[in-house]
């Protein structure tokens, strides 16, 4: 499965584009449409949003391969898009220690969605950014985006 054109422009309205490197709100040094730099990358000269959006799909494939390799349920494509998103967002490694990826392989699909709402917070602190992201990517497991979009 692929990552959707939708949760493709939601990942670049969710990250914003960055010409330079700057600093996430976790303190990673990031580039582009959300790339944490990885020792030794570097750009000194930074990016253009064309060299932005080659490192962006490269980045979506890593997301997409550990959502394949994570989750043992079914997914319809906006459940799919919904956990690339959030793994994107916060890391394979968040996502494989989560309870959100527990209950949704014991096919809990409703409390799973809840689950993923709940990564709302940067330390203990409510980041309003976070929380707006994570309603989008709940109407995307849910499918509601695409029948809103369809019924206007």
């Amino acid at each position: 499965m692929k990552l959707s054109a939708a949760a493709i422009e939601l990942l670049k309205r969710s990250e914003g584009f960055r010409k330079r490197v700057y600093l996430d709100v976790a303190g990673v040094p990031t580039i582009g449409y959300g790339h944490r730099l990885l020792h030794p990358e570097s750009f000194p000269d930074g990016v253009d949003e064309a060299q932005a959006a080659g490192i962006l799909a490269s980045d979506v494939r890593d997301a997409e391969r550990a959502v394949e390799r994570l989750v043992k349920r079914p997914l319809r494509q906006g459940q799919f898009d919904a956990l690339v998103d959030f793994c994107f967002n916060l890391g394979e490694g968040r996502l494989a220690a989560s309870t959100l990826l527990k209950v949704l392989n014991a096919g809990r699909y409703a409390d799973a969605v809840e689950q993923l709402l709940r990564w709302d917070c940067v330390g203990n602190e409510e980041c309003p950014a976070l929380k707006v992201r994570r309603e989008a990517e709940a109407e995307l497991w849910n499918d509601t985006g695409v029948r809103q979009r369809a019924a206007a």
